[in-house]
C-alpha cells in the first residue's frame, strides 16, 4: 500500500481552505490529493496529473472509495504541461499546487514496469509506458562517453566511465533487456566496497530513469508554469528524493524569491524573477523518526514550500 510522505508536513505547508483550488501535478494513488480535498470541502475543485495511465485509474477509484468531496477532474499527461492542462480545463490563478517527485511504491513493486533494480523485469523504465524509448533503448543507443555523462549528471555516479565501459563490453555479447542484467553488471563493476550500504546500481538506474522520462525538463517547465498559475497568497510544494532535483527547487525557489539589493544613489531595488515569491520553509522539511520507522521511504524526502506575493 503507498503511503504518502510527510503528509501532516504537506498540508500544513499547503494549508488548504474551503474551496481551495488545488493541483496535484503528480497525483499517484490520491493520497495528498485526498487529505487536501477533505479541507477544502464540497466547494473545493482538484485538478489531478499523472502520466502513468494505471495510478489515474487507481486514483480515481480511491476518491470515489473514500468518498472525498469537491470536483474531480483528472488528466492524462506530464507535470511539465501543468500550464497548459491548466489552462485547457479552466484552472487558473489557483490556491495550491503540489508535485510528488519521487517513483511509487507500486511502480517500484511491480516488476513489469522495470524500476526496480532488486526484481527482475523488462527494462522498461517508462512512467508513461505506451510511448517512447525504454531504458533498454537507451543503453543500446548511447555510446561510452554519453553514458558516462548521463551516470555522472543525472546519477551523480562517480566511477560512472568503469560502468559505462562494463555495459559496453557487456552489450557487444548480448543485448541488456531485463533490470537485474543490468544490475548485475553495474554491481561487478563498481563493488560494493564503493556504495557504503546502497545497492551499487542506485544511482545508474535514478539516472536511466530520469533520461527516459525526461524529468529535469518536466520539473523546470513545472516550476515555472506552476509558479504562474498561484494567485497572490498561492502556495506552491513540493516533494524531493534526490539531491539534483532538490537543488534544481532549490534553486529556482531562491530566483523567484529574489532579493533586495542597495543602490549607489541610495534605496534598494528587488531584484529576481517574476513571479515574485516568499519561501514558507526557510530550510526543507524532512521526515520525523517516527514515519520513517513506518515508511522507509521518506527517507530521502525533503519538502520546500513557497508562496506568491504582488509583483
Amino acid at each position: 500500500m503507498h503511503i504518502p510522505v510527510l503528509l501532516k508536513e504537506t498540508i500544513a505547508a499547503l494549508d488548504p481552505q474551503p474551496g481551495c483550488v488545488y493541483i496535484d501535478g503528480t497525483l499517484g494513488q490520491a493520497g495528498h490529493a485526498s487529505a487536501v480535498m477533505r479541507l477544502a470541502g464540497e466547494s473545493g475543485r482538484l485538478l489531478g496529473i499523472d502520466r502513468d495511465g494505471e495510478a489515474l485509474v487507481r486514483a480515481k477509484n480511491n476518491l470515489l472509495r473514500d468518498q472525498i468531496p469537491g470536483t474531480h477532474t483528472l488528466v492524462h499527461g506530464a507535470h511539465g504541461d501543468i500550464g497548459t492542462i491548466a489552462q485547457a480545463n479552466g484552472f487558473e490563478q489557483v490556491d495550491a499546487i503540489l508535485l510528488d517527485l519521487g517513483v511509487s511504491s507500486d511502480q517500484l513493486d511491480t516488476p513489469e514496469r522495470g524500476f526496480s533494480f532488486r526484481q527482475d523485469g523488462p527494462l522498461d523504465m517508462r512512467m508513461r509506458n505506451d510511448a517512447g524509448e525504454t531504458a533498454a533503448d537507451l543503453v543500446a543507443r548511447l555510446s561510452v562517453p554519453e553514458m558516462t555523462t548521463l551516470f555522472k549528471e543525472l546519477g551523480e555516479e562517480k566511477r560512472a566511465y568503469a560502468i559505462a565501459k562494463a555495459i559496453d563490453r557487456e552489450r557487444q555479447k548480448a543485448p541488456f533487456t531485463r533490470t537485474l542484467q543490468l544490475a548485475d553488471c553495474v554491481a561487478k563493476a563498481v563493488g560494493t566496497a564503493h556504495t557504503k550500504g546502497r545497492h551499487p546500481a542506485t544511482r545508474v538506474f535514478q539516472a536511466l530513469r530520469m533520461a527516459v522520462n525526461d524529468e529535469m525538463g518536466d520539473l523546470r517547465r513545472a516550476l515555472e508554469a506552476g509558479i504562474r498559475l498561484l494567485k497572490p497568497g498561492g502556495i506552491m510544494a513540493i516533494l524531493t528524493f534526490e539531491s539534483l532535483t532538490d537543488r534544481v527547487v532549490k534553486q529556482t525557489f531562491k530566483a523567484h524569491c529574489g532579493q533586495e539589493v542597495s543602490l549607489q544613489q541610495g534605496g534598494s531595488e528587488w531584484r529576481g524573477i517574476l513571479p515574485k515569491t516568499e519561501l514558507i520553509l526557510k530550510k526543507a522539511v524532512c521526515g520525523q523518526p517516527e514515519e520513517l520507522e513506518s515508511n522507509p521511504r521518506a527517507r530521502s524526502a525533503k519538502l520546500r514550500a513557497v508562496r506568491r506575493v504582488e509583483d
